[in-house]
């Protein structure tokens, strides 16, 4: 009964992502190691290579019963949404004033059609028990949180100021992710991948 009891309280942390070809996380990853290399005395954990990706909706900690559910509803949002291709450009950090604790690149959604797939995304969410994202959505990639206020304005500024190659990404399928921390970092396991409507 105990064995029973474990299985059903296990939770996986999820969330909903687009992933970028590999060429694009290599372009992103050489202009971060350009950040590092010109501050490396500013302590930041940046985000591997392997695990760039653009965030639609992030569950947190889901009970391993209802996996099943964030995956169906995935599937319903992605089955009638179009292909489409964002644009990698713009630079940032958050929060907008104050000490900057997070350095994102920004996206671009030429056609508004990002747009709509995170809003089909919300509804069969909401429809399948699970509350909506109550901020708005500003697609990003975070590609550094900063973990000390010293030098992280003087981090963020060059950021800000360094050129990054615009690039556009043809986005063909979404996926459900599994994310699992541990002290080597995080590790990334792609549980469902839904195709869009070519």
């Amino acid at each position: 009964m105990r064995h029973r009891e474990q299985e059903t309280s296990e939770s996986w942390r999820l969330f909903i992502a687009i992933e970028l070809p590999a060429e694009i996380r290599h372009k992103i990853q050489k202009y971060i190691d350009r950040l590092r290399s010109e501050l490396p005395e500013v302590r930041a954990s940046w985000v591997r290579e392997r695990n760039l990706h653009l965030t639609l909706k992030f569950f947190g900690d889901i009970a391993l019963e209802r996996v099943e559910g964030v995956s169906r509803a995935l599937q319903a949002a992605a089955a009638d949404m179009p292909q489409l291709k964002i644009d990698i450009r713009d630079r940032g950090s958050f929060p907008a004033r104050g000490t900057p604790s997070v350095l994102w690149v920004g996206i671009e959604d030429p056609s508004g059609n990002l747009d709509k797939l995170h809003e089909a995304l919300e509804n069969e969410c909401e429809r399948a028990g699970f509350a909506r994202d109550p901020r708005s959505f500003h697609p990003h990639l975070t590609i550094a949180r900063l973990r000390d206020s010293r030098g992280a304005r003087r981090l963020a500024d060059l950021h800000k100021s360094t050129d990054l190659p615009d690039v556009g990404v043809r986005v063909q399928h979404v996926c459900l992710i599994r994310s699992e921390i541990s002290s080597a970092g995080s590790r990334y396991t792609v549980v469902a991948r839904y195709e869009l409507k070519s």
